[in-house]
């Protein structure tokens, strides 16, 4: 098939690949959980943009991450192909710092074949909500081929430190969105963070001074300091403030322009 011929079935409202894309438009609209938010295009509808919002309880809380999608010419038999917006940070084994996405789901990890895309039953939403729950998840650590999560142990202290990382690489993730907001998403990236800024200041306050563990904190301003920080967590996260408050104050002076 020719190049041409293969772009031909995005435009062709009558091909299939054109139709299955349509009613991926209608799932997406009827059923986006409130923290995931997407992009579409009716010029290029093999293209889709999405945001995750970071969950509460988790080290990614109030981050965003970015995933651009693409539809191959022969969907749904294949998966879509997924970029995650990695900013040159690896913080998650499941995304890579060149923006590759291991996932089951999207045929980019072995599993199962129940695991894997089903042609007649996987969808783009059920992709995005994947990636929100078992790779952007409480404890990405065990996330690793091979690292199983025990009960209790010593493993549960390097999952904890690793939570550490991650938040750390969350905050300059956050930094690099409001100097360089996806297009399309410009206006989505400076509301976001002026809406939730005060809140990981906050957070990150706590986690120095170990007040809550990472991904944890409530909003309480006296919890007791119960929780053991590292000196290399402390002492990231103390370089970090001030530049993220920094980021959070020009992004806010921006809006109000």
């Amino acid at each position: 098939m020719s190049a041409g011929k293969k772009g031909d079935c995005f435009k062709n409202a009558g091909s299939n690949v054109y139709k299955k894309i349509m009613q991926e438009w209608r799932i997406l609209e009827n059923n986006l959980p409130e923290s995931i938010f997407v992009r579409v295009y009716e010029g290029r509808i093999d293209l889709l943009r999405a945001v995750i919002i970071g969950a509460q309880g988790t080290p990614y809380h109030d981050g965003l991450f970015f995933f651009d999608f693409a539809f191959p010419s022969d969907y749904p038999n294949n998966p879509p192909l997924v970029h995650y917006h990695s900013h040159g940070l690896e913080l998650n084994p499941n995304l890579y710092d060149n923006g590759y996405v291991c996932l089951s789901l999207l045929n980019t990890w072995s599993a199962e074949e129940t695991e894997m895309w089903n042609p007649t039953g996987s969808t783009v939403l059920q992709a995005l909500v994947s990636l929100q729950a078992l790779v952007l998840n409480e404890k990405p650590y065990y996330n690793e081929p091979g690292y199983e999560e025990p009960s209790s142990g010593d493993w549960d202290l390097d999952s904890a430190e690793y939570n550490g990382e991650v938040f750390g690489l969350s905050c300059k993730t956050m930094m690099f969105l409001i100097d360089n907001p996806p297009k399309n998403f410009e206006a989505f990236v400076k509301d976001h963070f002026c809406e939730r800024a005060n809140v990981i200041l906050a957070a990150c306050r706590a986690y120095i001074e170990g007040r809550a563990r990472v991904g944890y904190y409530d909003g309480s301003p006296s919890s007791p300091c119960t929780v053991d920080v590292s000196r290399e967590f402390k002492g990231t996260m103390e370089a970090l403030y001030p530049n993220l408050e920094v980021a959070f104050n020009r992004n806010a002076a921006s809006k109000s322009a």
